[in-house]
């Protein structure tokens, strides 16, 4: 599995959110890579099957592309967008929400502006706050 296109400096938070340290398989990661497109970029390439979070990757870096490779070929590759909702990947700032109040409610939120990747909670629309 090929993780490229990652935003530059964004393959750590990708490493922890994938819990990639559990895997027992080889790892290598490339950073500030020159980029044509993006100037810099991040590349993880992890030598062994894993199931995949899209949403958590697209939300960390919405412009990365996920390329699988089998037998030396390219099996898959899947270009990874900011997802309409993420769940239990924020969590709501807001001391009223039930979210707050209430154990075992997961945080939903839905992208209510895709140009500035805003997401609002969808009990009680608080905005996220989103360090991009």
């Amino acid at each position: 599995v090929v993780l490229d296109h990652i935003q530059a400096g964004k393959f750590m938070e990708i490493y922890q959110a994938l819990n990639l340290d559990e895997l027992d398989c080889s790892i290598a990661i490339i950073k500030n890579v020159k980029s044509g497109k993006m100037g810099k970029k991040d590349i993880i390439k992890i030598d062994c099957d894993i199931d995949i979070n899209f949403d958590v990757l697209g939300f960390i870096s919405p412009s990365i592309t996920v390329v699988i490779v089998k037998d030396g070929e390219v099996a898959e590759k899947r270009h990874i967008e900011l997802p309409e909702q993420v769940t239990d990947i924020l969590r709501c700032k807001n001391p009223r929400c039930i979210t707050s109040t209430e154990q075992d409610i997961h945080h939903i939120f839905r992208l209510t502006d895709g140009k500035k990747a805003v997401y609002r909670c969808i009990y009680c629309d608080t905005k996220a706050e989103i360090q991009k």
